[in-house]
This record gives structure tokens, C-alpha cells and sequence, in this order.
């Protein structure tokens, strides 16, 4: 199973690096499967056709947050964790996803009868229900605000800064507006 997991993250973060860095019109599926060290085999057993990676944007998110996991200092507050989580997400965003790739996975959200960037068992929901609930334990969030509540009115505001930096074209910083923007989100929970 690891193995199989190992593929597609290869297949994944060599799409995403070429469409940086080629577009995604000027990447093929060969340029792919030669980046990633995969056989073509390989990439179909994961995705139909290039169209299908735009959705998989949310897989390399998770990446990231998996590995902020793994980093990111158990004893920090859980909100100042909440904070460095968007931080860290938006600056990787801002470095490495152009807004034309970011604007084709909201639009593959839209149209698709899979809405992976909802999918509760993404790794991005497991980290901010666990801090979420560490804040609750520590009565930083006001009692009548549930975990779900939180995580969801969390994840529509991290997407809608998304969605407003796409539609402006990124004239502006995503992680800048952020960071001025998320903790007075947050007090709205305190």
C-alpha cells in the first residue's frame, strides 16, 4: 500500500512542479510520467487523462500539512497553530501554484460530482479538528461553537481568501492578506 501511495504523490508533485513551471497546457502526460520516474501504466492506474490533476491539488495540500505535523511545535497555542498552518499553506501556494492551477481546482470542484477539497478524510480535516478540539480543552473557543462548526467555518474562509486571490489575479499577497485577516477570524470563535 505504501508503494502504491508513493507513486501517486510522485505522479502528483511532478505534475504540480511542471505545471509551475511549463503551464499546464505545455505539460503532457509524458513530460509527467519522465519527471516522476513512473510508467504510463503507472500514471493511468491513478488518473484518467491530464484533466483529472487539477483535483488533485488538495493530495499535495495535504502533503504539506502532513509534514507541518510532523514540524510544527506541540506546544504552541492551538490557535497560533491554526494561524502558522494557513502561513505555511499560502506561502507554499504562493511559491509553487500558479493562480491559473489554483483557479482550474476550484473550477474542477465545481463541475465535478467529486469534491476532494470537502473530503473529510483528507489529512488538511484531521489537523484542525485535533486542534480544534486541543483549543476547545483549553477554553480558547466559546462553548457553543462545536468542532464541526469550526473546522468548516475555518476551511470556507481559508477557500474563500483562495477564491478572491484567483479572481483578483493575485495582485495582492495571499499570505500577507492572511495573516492580517485569520486572526481576527479567529477571535470571532473566542
Amino acid at each position: 500500500m505504501r508503494k502504491s501511495s508513493d507513486t501517486k504523490s510522485r505522479i502528483v508533485s511532478a505534475a504540480w512542479k511542471l505545471f509551475y513551471q511549463q503551464g499546464y497546457d505545455n505539460t503532457t502526460i509524458e513530460d509527467i510520467i519522465e519527471e516522476a520516474h513512473v510508467s504510463k501504466g503507472s500514471f493511468y492506474h491513478y488518473f484518467d487523462s491530464k484533466d483529472n490533476l487539477p483535483a488533485s491539488l488538495g493530495y499535495l495540500f495535504d502533503e504539506k500539512y502532513q509534514e507541518l505535523s510532523e514540524t510544527m511545535d506541540p506546544s504552541m497555542n492551538p490557535i497560533d497553530k491554526l494561524i502558522f498552518m494557513n502561513h505555511e499553506l499560502f506561502l507554499m501556494i504562493e511559491n509553487t501554484v500558479s493562480v491559473d492551477l489554483l483557479s482550474r481546482l476550484f473550477s474542477s470542484q465545481l463541475i465535478s460530482t467529486e469534491r476532494s477539497l470537502l473530503d473529510n478524510n483528507r489529512t488538511y480535516y484531521k489537523m484542525l479538528r485535533q486542534i480544534t478540539i486541543e483549543a476547545q480543552q483549553q477554553n480558547l473557543f466559546r462553548p457553543e461553537f462545536t468542532t464541526n462548526d469550526i473546522t468548516r467555518a475555518y476551511a470556507m474562509f481559508e477557500r474563500g481568501l483562495m477564491y478572491d486571490w484567483c479572481l483578483s489575479s493575485a495582485s495582492y499577497s495571499l499570505t500577507h492578506n492572511a495573516g492580517q485577516m485569520f486572526p481576527a477570524f479567529l477571535k470571532t470563535f473566542c
